[in-house]
């Protein structure tokens, strides 16, 4: 096997992701940070491997102390106003995400899209939308075009805004990394 193979994988990938994390909003950012600051509970939801990136950040966040709950988990607690459900969905479009996005806005919820079309069926319900440019099913001119299969791009974008909202609201919360273990799983 040629080895240079993989080193080129790697090198569209990250390059992918970089340009593709560059193209969000930052103000935006700051807006979707405020919101988690003051959320009283942060709800996720969303499908396939979207969904295992959201789990991803919603398990991070709780290394934060933020109450950070996946929709549809055993110990779902009940929703209110105070909270904020953050919906990933490239195309906003996915039943399941967008009919948890207007229950969600029934609640009184303040509902945050994370995706790559700006033109979804979430728009009548949504706070805020943070758009991650991105290849999508939809084929939109304005997307960031990508050589991985599918929607990957969506995906791996999406797990890495989590960890760099992480990192911010770590910083904006004066805590050490050192302090965040109080919050790691101890059963191990």
């Amino acid at each position: 096997m040629n080895h240079s193979v993989y080193y080129d994988k790697c090198n569209i990938v990250l390059g992918e992701c970089t340009k593709a994390l560059q193209a969000v909003d930052p103000v935006i950012v700051s807006d979707y940070i405020e919101l988690l600051k003051n959320a009283e509970k942060v709800f996720f939801v969303g499908v396939g491997r979207v969904l295992l990136s959201l789990k991803a950040i919603c398990k991070r966040y709780a290394h934060l102390g933020i109450h950070a709950v996946v929709v549809g988990d055993i110990t779902e607690p009940a929703m209110t106003d105070k909270d904020v459900l953050i919906v990933g969905s490239g195309s906003g479009n996915t039943l399941f995400p967008v009919a948890i996005a207007k229950k969600a806005k029934q609640i009184g919820a303040t509902v945050i899209h994370i995706g790559s079309n700006p033109e979804n069926n979430m728009t009548e319900c949504t706070d805020l939308f943070v758009r991650i440019p991105v290849a999508s099913k939809l084929k939109r001119a304005d997307e960031i075009q990508s050589l991985q299969p599918m929607t990957s791009l969506f995906e791996q974008t999406l797990l890495l805004f989590g960890d760099i909202t992480a990192m911010m609201l770590l910083e904006e919360g004066n805590s050490e990394i050192v302090d965040l273990w109080q919050y790691h799983a101890n059963l191990e």
